[in-house]
């Protein structure tokens, strides 16, 4: 997805397999002016990468919620084989075949199905390591580029939570708990410049501990000063304020 209808122009997020977004306008023959479903975000995409529906097949497949959980995966059909990455939507998926707009196709990997899980602290652990390692990529959400507020916004979609895109729309969700009292593992961690502007978001590990994606999705130590750096044993960003997005749940038993 990018600011403007042109290849050269900045890509300002990634729409995955399965994703719907409504059209507003078409330009030069080869773009489309575009809002994500999950979370209205306004930006031009290549007509080639989208499969027209009708309205009322937009509104059944709106509630998808089997998610792609490997790396990367091919769906397949008649010897046509598409890769999709973690996070892609699986419509219609009956454990063996999914059927999109595009027909109906195989797949084989693991997914997720946000109806079927209960969110605990190690779910949420499990689905934020998943992405270790992960480079950082201006507007990416894929496990081959990726950055802070599009990594959070996919763990969450996981978890069967959409939430805004930037960080700046993330941070006005939730409620606001404590760092040193009240904060557990899944909650959001924001972070400010100079300006005291929100410019990075982080998920919540146990043992004081946070994943984020800068330079790569890495583990970090935090502190009500921010995030502390190992590597360069410095702080790498200031915090601001942490938030509760995901509701209270069950401590996990022994």
């Amino acid at each position: 997805m990018r600011n403007a209808a042109d290849d050269r122009s900045e890509m300002i997020s990634q729409l995955l397999f399965g994703e719907l977004v409504e059209i507003y306008k078409k330009k030069k023959k080869s773009w489309y002016k575009v809002t994500s479903a999950h979370d209205d975000y306004l930006g031009w995409i290549d007509v080639k990468h989208v499969q027209l529906i009708n309205k009322e097949e937009f509104e059944n497949l709106k509630a998808c919620n089997t998610i792609s959980l490997d790396w990367v995966n091919p769906i397949i059909a008649g010897g046509k084989s598409i890769p999709i990455v973690a996070g892609s939507n699986l419509h219609n998926f009956d454990g063996l075949t999914l059927k999109s707009p595009l027909g109906r196709y195989q797949f084989s990997g693991q997914i997720i199905d946000s109806e079927q899980i209960d969110i605990t602290d190690e779910l949420i652990s499990k689905l934020a390591k998943h992405y270790l390692n992960a480079p950082y990529l201006w507007g990416g959400r894929s496990p081959f580029g990726i950055d802070c507020s599009g990594y959070t916004q996919v763990i969450y979609k996981m978890l069967g939570y959409d939430i805004p895109r930037d960080s700046v729309e993330q941070v006005e969700l939730g409620e606001t708990v404590d760092f040193n009292i009240d904060a557990r593992v899944g909650d959001l961690a924001f972070f400010v410049n100079k300006e005291n502007r929100i410019i990075h978001v982080g998920i919540l590990l146990e043992d004081n501990k946070i994943i984020h994606a800068s330079g790569w999705v890495r583990i970090d130590t935090l502190d009500h000063f921010g995030i502390y750096n190992e590597d360069t044993r410095k702080y790498s960003h200031v915090l601001r304020i942490i938030k509760r997005v995901l509701p209270d749940r069950l401590q996990e038993s022994n």
